[in-house]
């Protein structure tokens, strides 16, 4: 009887007006039954839309959780729960017994945050002194009292997942997913060459280089040296000493110092196989790494460029710094190399493009990707960390300050590929370690129709509708407020006021039921604009060429919605992006994270593709907005904005993100909180419907990595105890 019921957690909230809420799993509901002081009383059952539920019902698996909530009253004193007339609980609710459960709550809240103060503190100073040396701005002093709030509060996510970028975190994760690999036979086992240049290499890391090589579980594989004209005797003697150690290996000496890309093009001469393997000659491969890069083109062998994940290797050689890729998302590759390590390309492609190019050092690997992206889109992506890069004195894996020349030297990379594919672009630095910001350039403005569908709430949408008109540097816009069901006076005035001062200030009036998607649908009929803002009335513009950088993007034929960096007044972060699958069909990534924070490898500062961007700040070409058919108007309140983003990159289109345009969103001020009681049977509704109409499309978001939470986003699941 007890695998039929699942009693997961109760909890009393509230004391004189109190409810009593339990969790957990039973296979009929109709038999669960409640009785306080002996009485039978009624419940409410809401259901638990987490990401358990969207998988059981995408892969048909019927599941009956309950979410109950009994009311208490000030005299009850017993509660029984009762499953097919078997007791599962029973407590004592008295008044004295929610007053110690209270007390009890608070002093756990208590005792949690003191535990955590000590390494936030420590955190927080070790952040002021490497970044300013104590010496800290005033403005920025508000920054930081924010963040060590912020992180006070945010007990759950270090609780139940681990963060990547603590070195400790990262370790434990390791060991709890140690992975034992039941090796196949491949019927494709082509040759790959390893093409190392190798100049001054110490011999221990030399040494350590070429064993994982060596030590491969994959066999067919050749090892292609080429010597710099190495000054160093320890290099030449292990060179001289793995020649004669494994006929795997041959090397190249060269004569006279070429630098990087010439001496890695004299090691391409040697090498004969199908496919060419990146390495450096101080970096450690995993064990597995070819035998996962051959498994991947045994599923796909039209593939013409692969990688990886990848990490750090720090001075003692402990494993760090994890970086978990997306698959293939142009405009994050524009970005910066995230391709990276380890990648292993199509011998025939890199002789086409001709190899590696000397006036790109320090960026050649970025320069040579960027002309192999040009002549080809295969592009495969192993979502296992197979490289190990070591952060030496003097590395790029060490920090940006070390090598600024490589930086430049990718701006110039990147010039010459929008040169090349004749895209009018400016290409800046940005402040973090190799990271670009394209801006895309038009001749003239494109007319950009703003559509705000509100309700009352004058003060609201006189913020928002201010903002555009006094902070906005695009002159050619007209804005289309969607009326739907005002009814008060002060609305009605101020349409009055935008009316007589803007030539470019309309009305749409309709008296229906709310749905979004239909509001917005009708409003996209009367625009007369090229491109489409969808914008909510709850918002206030903060950057100035908002519409400039976001109609850049949305220009270009890749490109389907463009998003911005949405910020909550108290400047924490509440949409830069949205991933699939994340605690049920979508979640924004990065909530409640500092305005000026990096995020998990840039994603707070750099451009990146997103499989969703929210329809609170939501850019797209009007004829691509046409293309799908608009707004889903089946989904008349949640997810509308998800499944519009869903189509578009099913047609072929990217979706990003611009983070450094930024909007305030006072979030929701005009209809209130989505799950209201009255609310709970149409997002069930919606739910099923996004699940029946996207099905393994939510399972795995390829803008994320499955090795990252779907509980918490760019978080490591801790293992549970079970």
């Amino acid at each position: 009887m007890k695998k039929d019921f699942r009693l997961s957690t109760w909890y009393i909230n509230g004391v004189r007006n109190a409810k009593l809420e339990l969790k957990g799993y039973c296979k009929t509901k109709s038999k669960i039954k409640i009785f306080i002081d002996g009485v039978e009383k009624k419940y409410e059952n809401r259901i638990i839309l987490d990401k358990e539920y969207v998988v059981n019902k995408i892969k048909g698996i019927k599941t009956d959780d309950f979410d109950i909530y009994v009311s208490l009253e000030k005299k009850d004193k017993i509660v029984e729960v009762y499953y097919d007339q078997e007791v599962f609980l029973k407590k004592n609710v008295s008044l004295f017994s929610r007053m110690s459960f209270r007390i009890c709550v608070s002093g756990k809240k208590f005792f949690s945050k003191l535990k955590r103060l000590p390494k936030i503190v420590v955190k927080t100073i070790r952040l002021m002194w490497q970044r300013h040396h104590f010496l800290v701005p005033p403005r920025m002093m508000k920054q930081y009292l924010r963040s060590f709030s912020n992180n006070m509060e945010n007990k759950n996510v270090d609780e139940l997942f681990y963060n990547p970028l603590v070195d400790n975190d990262y370790q434990k994760w390791l060991e709890e997913n140690e992975e034992k690999v039941i090796y196949q036979k491949f019927d494709y086992q082509p040759l790959i060459s390893i093409v190392i240049p190798v100049y001054n290499a110490p011999r221990k890391l030399l040494e350590e280089c070429l064993d994982s090589i060596l030590g491969q579980s994959y066999d067919n594989f050749e090892i292609c040296l080429s010597d710099d004209c190495s000054t160093k005797k320890e290099t030449l003697e292990v060179l001289k000493e793995y020649e004669k150690k494994s006929s795997k290996i041959r090397v190249i000496y060269r004569k006279k110092n070429g630098h990087i890309s010439e001496a890695t093009n004299s090691a391409l001469t040697l090498a004969r196989g199908e496919f060419v393997g990146l390495v450096d000659n101080d970096d450690v491969l995993d064990k597995d790494a070819l035998y996962y890069m051959v498994k991947r083109l045994n599923e796909d062998s039209d593939l013409d460029l692969i990688y990886s994940d990848e990490d750090k290797l720090d001075y003692d050689g402990k494993r760090c710094f994890p970086h978990f890729k997306p698959d293939f998302s142009l405009d994050t590759f524009l970005s910066s190399n995230y391709f990276c390590h380890f990648t292993v390309i199509r011998k025939s492609l890199i002789d086409e493009i001709k190899g590696f190019r000397g006036e790109y050092n320090g960026a050649q690997d970025y320069d040579l990707f960027l002309r192999v992206v040009d002549k080809t889109r295969k592009i495969g992506h192993v979502d296992k960390i197979l490289y190990h890069w070591r952060m030496t004195e003097g590395s790029t894996s060490s920090g940006g300050s070390h090598k600024n020349y490589a930086y430049d030297a990718g701006k110039r990379a990147l010039e010459d590929y929008f040169k090349r594919n004749k895209i009018k672009a400016n290409v800046h630095l940005i402040g973090s370690p190799e990271m670009y910001r394209i801006e895309y350039l038009y001749q003239k403005e494109p007319k950009i129709s703003i559509i705000i569908p509100t309700k009352d709430k004058a003060r609201v949408l006189d913020t928002c509708l201010k903002s555009i008109y006094e902070k906005t540097k695009y002159s050619n816009f007209e804005v289309i407020v969607v009326d739907n069901n005002s009814s008060l006076k002060e609305t009605f005035d101020l349409f009055d006021i935008y009316k007589e001062k803007y030539d470019n200030f309309k009305v749409l009036r309709l008296e229906c039921e709310f749905n979004y998607s239909y509001l917005n649908n009708e409003a996209v009929k009367m625009a007369s604009g090229e491109y489409i803002v969808l914008l909510n009335n709850d918002t206030e513009v903060i950057s100035p060429l908002w519409l400039h950088d976001m109609v850049g993007y949305a220009s270009q034929k890749h490109i389907g919605c463009v998003g911005a960096k949405l910020l909550y007044p108290n400047q924490t972060v509440q949409h830069a992006g949205v991933v699939i699958g994340v605690g049920g069909i979508a979640m924004h990534a990065n909530v409640s994270t500092g305005r000026n924070q990096y995020g998990y490898f840039g994603r707070l500062v750099s451009v990146y593709d997103w499989s969703c961007v929210t329809a609170a700040c939501l850019m797209v070409k009007k004829e691509k907005y046409l293309e799908v058919l608009g707004l889903d108007e089946k989904l008349k309140v949640a997810y509308n904005d998800v499944d519009f983003n869903l189509k578009l990159l099913k047609n072929g289109y990217n979706n990003v993100v611009l983070p450094h345009v930024e909007l305030f969103h006072y979030e929701s001020l005009s209809r209130g909180n989505d799950m209201r009681d009255d609310q709970i049977k149409r997002f069930k509704e919606e739910t099923d419907y996004m699940c029946d109409k996207w099905k393994e499309k939510l399972l795995s978001d390829p803008f994320y990595n499955d090795n990252m939470s779907y509980g918490y986003a760019f978080r490591l699941d801790k293992k549970s105890e079970e």
